[in-house]
């Protein structure tokens, strides 16, 4: 069984599947009189064509260590993950390799900080840890195929 290590969250390790999603070191400009950073444009919302939805995801936790065995992507969009609770969780992604996925990569994306993946990017389901958890979740929805699940022989993630 191929066996890999969680990464720690970065904007650099991570471009090569989407954005990473938290506030920037300096707000982009002030709004509401001076009250409320905006930290603006974070990620774009990839929508070939379908329109952007808003939806909430709750999903079941994992416990390390999490043997991966569904990847899925979404060729058509991209798919925007934030929690909405106070705990750290996985992102388990993968380049597209000719329509199959490429080296798993997994990162703990640490607490108020979620993920933009971009269109056609392999990655693993909702992977809370040790507890279940909401995430709000910005992606397409409209016409074409835009989900492909996958299959694949367990890669063990380990801390």
């Amino acid at each position: 069984m191929t066996q890999i290590r969680i990464e720690p969250l970065t904007a650099a390790a991570f471009a090569p599947f989407g954005q990473v999603l938290t506030p920037r070191a300096t707000p982009d400009r002030m709004i509401n009189a001076g009250r409320c950073e905006r930290h603006h444009a974070l990620a774009t919302v990839e929508r070939g064509g379908g329109e952007a939805i808003i939806s909430i995801f709750r999903s079941d936790p994992v416990s390390l260590p999490y043997d991966c065995t569904l990847l899925e992507r979404h060729p058509l969009g991209s798919q925007a993950f934030m929690p909405l609770g106070a705990d750290p969780w996985l992102s388990v992604v993968a380049p597209d390799l000719d329509g199959q996925p490429g080296p798993l990569r997994a990162f703990l994306v640490p607490t108020g900080t979620g993920v933009n993946l971009n269109a056609n990017v392999w990655h693993g389901v909702l992977t809370p840890l040790d507890r279940a958890a909401d995430f709000l979740v910005v992606d397409r929805e409209g016409a074409g195929t835009n989900l492909q699940e996958i299959t694949i022989p367990a890669v063990r993630i380990i801390a």
